[in-house]
């Protein structure tokens, strides 16, 4: 992995590759674009710069990250590499793992059906959908 001189400018949607955040970087140009990231607070394009000590607010699905970039990268490499190149805020770990503490528990408690509906929970379903 190739990391790169603190006065190069690279795209947030590569450097949100580049430090795993991602799986592709078009997932992560999509993520951008669809206001899942913003930095220093503002929402922003994919092919916006960032620099060093930039703040990431980082949606995940459920999850969220602030991170502060440490250091810049357009290349994708090993995780332990990638770990480098951002810190994540004490608050944002301790929020990460309180809502993962929460969804656990709300799991326990709602475990779900027991089993798949068979051939006549199936038509009592789509019977009672469509209101027949």
């Amino acid at each position: 992995m190739d990391i790169m001189n603190p006065d190069d400018k690279v795209r947030i949607d590569k450097w949100l590759w580049a430090a795993r955040f991602y799986k592709t970087r078009s997932i992560a140009t999509k993520a951008v674009s669809g206001g899942h990231v913003h930095l220093n607070g503002q929402r922003i394009k994919p092919s916006r710069s960032l620099q060093i000590g930039d703040e990431l607010h980082i949606r995940r699905g459920l999850t969220e990250f602030v991170v502060i970039v440490l250091e810049m990268s357009d290349r994708r490499g090993p995780a332990t590499v990638a770990r480098t190149l951002y810190q994540e805020t004490g608050e944002s770990v301790a929020r990460r793992e309180k809502t993962a503490k929460q969804r656990r528990l709300q799991n326990t408690t709602d475990p779900g059906p027991s089993r798949k509906p068979d051939k006549r929970d199936r038509r009592k379903i789509r019977k009672f959908i469509r209101k027949d």
